[in-house]
């Protein structure tokens, strides 16, 4: 075996010595100042946007211009650039003397404190017709607390100066860059972010998104492996860590690998005591509730599935693993039978991401029966798991593989009473979940949904929403839900992005239209949305979201009539 070559460490020692030596103007910099870094990165992402997606789809094995790129303007340049924009919306309201979050916006539910933190501007509101977001705080927070609480390092509590260490996800884009701008302006912490090998191709597009930060000596970007991340996490410089992956990669930073790192878990003795925040994923379940549903509904909400399960060749940390769906209801075998129409129809794309092929074969192997789509790379679905100990139920795929489980409720109400306990008690992780339901049968059983949507014990939850959405709007933390522990970390610890810098956050609830316009008129969801771009069966996504991403980088009037133009038609 050839041994591997000698780490290069001095890369790694110049970039934290540098990071020490500016961390206190970082500190310092006035809000005005702080602002005008955010105003002056939104142009360079538009500049960045058309080579960071083509990158991103080259190193997928797909042309820039197939429709599977419409994924990489999402979540990539759009992401980031809404992200800075929601930003950028909260801190004019702190130069403006304004409080961070509007008193409005936050009020009291059945005794639990609410924010409402999307749609917060007039384009929001055009461009998402119908699309919320509220944050639920976690019991015992006074509508108060979170008031004053709130953006804590612009209001008289700021962070102290830190090298914050971000390990770089390689799935997607958008990730690093979100993590890097959090601990900047939420934490108040220079930033040292280490690529993944997976993506490190984008590297040259963020440091050039980010070149005020990194002249100023704020940001640094480092490439590397398992070797340099380990050598980071345990330096002295780093005085935080932040990392997106899985829960293998959180457990040898903290406790250390092999038998003695399980000792050191079990006896709670930690071989890295660095404050830690992560993003590790899980099992994601899309829960299905019976209703009155149309064979347009079938149809699009198949759509909404595939694309839950497809983006990014599923290699998402909260792509729609397993699908709970009513075992006594009719319309059960007609959305699984849209749901293979959707699979067999769409244009072939492989999987990119290490050990995809085995973690499908796996599966495969697992279940005989399961159905395959796809030449090049198997779709796998599996459309009825019924043993406990099933390997869909307990690891997560982070692949194109798709789990049915069948649950018994005669109605809506004890439907969602049964899948509420199987997605809390039965599926590893807290990250996200998505609940499906007629708007009729929402109004007929308010209770019921109301109770699942309370229950469900997911960072973010999306009514009729993929719940991964809430990653790319900027103003929504992102996060698993409270309560893991360093020693059983699950999902992860702490909230990213949150551009409200909302503290004792719970989750967030995302809704969404159950249908498309104009058809939501007559379902009970009006709103002006038309088929989201980001739909794998969208026709003009990818003009869309270039167009989209366009705008957000530069919101000029007269760029939306193109963009509706597109939308309309897809």
């Amino acid at each position: 075996m050839t041994a591997a070559p000698p780490l290069d460490t001095a890369p790694l020692e110049t970039a934290l010595s540098d990071l020490r030596d500016h961390a206190e103007s970082w500190t310092a910099l006035p809000l005005a100042e702080r602002i005008g870094l955010l105003e002056r990165m939104l142009p360079r992402i538009g500049d960045e946007a058309p080579a960071m997606a083509a990158g991103s789809a080259s190193a997928k094995g797909y042309e820039p211009s197939s429709g599977w790129a419409a994924e990489d303007w999402v979540t990539a340049p759009w992401a980031l650039a809404q992200t800075v924009s929601a930003y950028l919306h909260v801190l004019r309201r702190l130069a403006a003397g304004k409080d961070p979050v509007a008193s409005r916006a936050v009020h009291t539910r059945n005794g639990r404190t609410v924010v409402d933190v999307f749609p917060a501007t007039a384009s929001d509101r055009l461009l998402l017709s119908g699309f919320t977001a509220e944050v639920r705080t976690v019991p015992g927070t006074t509508r108060d607390q979170v008031l004053s609480r709130a953006a804590g390092e612009y209001r008289g509590r700021p962070g102290k100066t830190a090298v914050a260490l971000v390990l770089g996800a390689g799935n997607v884009p958008a990730i690093t860059p979100l993590d890097i701008l959090h601990k900047l302006y939420v934490e108040g912490q220079v930033v040292l972010a280490k690529m993944n090998p997976v993506n490190a191709h984008l590297r040259p597009h963020f440091e050039k998104v980010f070149t005020e930060f990194v002249d100023a000596g704020w940001v640094r970007f480092v490439d590397g492996g398992a070797a340099e991340g380990a050598y980071l996490t345990t330096h002295d410089a780093v005085d935080s860590i932040h990392v997106t992956g899985s829960e293998r990669t959180h457990d040898a930073i903290v406790w250390g690998t092999g038998e003695s790192g399980e000792e050191r878990r079990r006896t709670d003795t930690p071989v890295n005591e660095k404050p830690f925040t992560s993003e590790l994923g899980g099992v994601s379940p899309c829960i299905v509730t019976p209703g009155p549903w149309s064979a347009a509904d079938f149809r699009f909400q198949a759509e909404h599935i595939v694309t839950s399960k497809l983006n990014n060749s599923g290699h998402n940390c909260v792509a729609t693993q397993i699908l709970l769906v009513p075992r006594h209801w009719d319309g059960t075998e007609r959305l699984l039978t849209e749901i293979r129409r959707v699979l067999s129809e769409l244009p072939r794309r492989g999987d990119y991401y290490p050990g995809a092929a085995d973690r499908l074969g796996a599966v495969t192997g697992a279940h005989p029966e399961a159905e395959t789509f796809g030449d090049e790379t198997c779709r796998v679905l599996v459309p009825d798991i019924t043993a406990d100990d099933d390997t869909m139920l307990r690891d997560e795929v982070f692949a194109s593989a798709l789990g049915v489980v069948r649950l018994p409720g005669e109605d809506a109400p004890q439907f969602l009473r049964a899948a509420t306990e199987f997605a809390n008690d039965r599926l590893p992780g807290t990250l996200g979940a998505t609940l499906l339901v007629h708007p009729r049968t929402e109004r007929a059983h308010r209770a019921a949904v109301d109770g699942a949507v309370d229950a469900l014990r997911y960072g973010t939850l999306g009514v009729n929403c993929w719940s991964a959405f809430g990653f790319l709007l900027g103003y929504t933390p992102w996060g698993a839900f409270p309560g893991h522990t360093r020693q059983d970390i699950g999902s992860g610890v702490g909230f990213v992005h949150n551009a409200f810098m909302l503290e004792d956050v719970e989750k967030t609830v995302l809704r969404a239209p159950f249908a498309p316009a104009p058809r939501g008129l007559f379902t009970g969801s009006p709103s002006l949305s038309p088929r989201p771009p980001y739909y794998v069966t969208n026709r003009t996504g990818l003009t869309t979201m270039s167009r989209l991403t366009a705008y957000t980088a530069d919101p000029r009037i007269s760029r939306l009539p193109a963009i509706f133009a597109s939308a309309l038609r897809g």
